[in-house]
């Protein structure tokens, strides 16, 4: 991931992506994600020629990537901290954890502390609904979230 690129470079690393993917079925997705995962989120600059190079219209990618809650229109920070928010999960306890964390780091949903450390995305279901509430942690899953979990993931998040 490179969070500093110039707009060529974006436009070039991006058609490579497309070259790579354009042969599996249903490619815009995978292209997505796989753009996301170069720069750490889809760079408008990069809508224009995912689409020319798909033959889709700009209005489509952009549908996309804004239906998604995954996609990302600016940078993360260091580590992602997703909640879940399905009724599952809010029934358990998860607006309280919520509540918490917001206060804990200092952010609301859709943000990052100001040291780049930690951003915090609410997501509509982990399938963990048996042991609600749930949590990723940078791509790792925990269930029955409680204070004590909540105090792993800030130390965790400020190293």
């Amino acid at each position: 991931m490179n969070a500093h690129v110039a707009n060529g470079d974006i436009a070039e690393r991006t058609r490579a992506i497309v070259s790579h993917l354009r042969s599996l079925e249903g490619p815009l997705l995978p292209i997505l994600h796989e753009v996301q995962d170069e720069f750490g989120y889809v760079p408008q600059e990069a809508l224009p020629v995912i689409a020319h190079e798909l033959n889709l219209s700009r209005a489509e990618v952009h549908g996309v990537v804004t239906f998604y809650h995954d996609y990302r229109d600016h940078l993360a920070g260091r580590h992602v901290l997703k909640l879940c928010r399905a009724e599952a999960c809010q029934s358990m306890g998860g607006d309280a954890v919520a509540e918490r964390v917001k206060k804990l780091l200092g952010i609301d949903f859709h943000q990052t502390t100001l040291d780049g450390s930690v951003t915090l995305e609410p997501v509509y279901c982990l399938g963990l609904c048996a042991c609600a509430p749930a949590a990723m942690l940078d791509g790792e899953l925990y269930g029955r979230i409680d204070d004590e979990t909540i105090a792993e993931f800030a130390a965790e998040v400020r190293r």
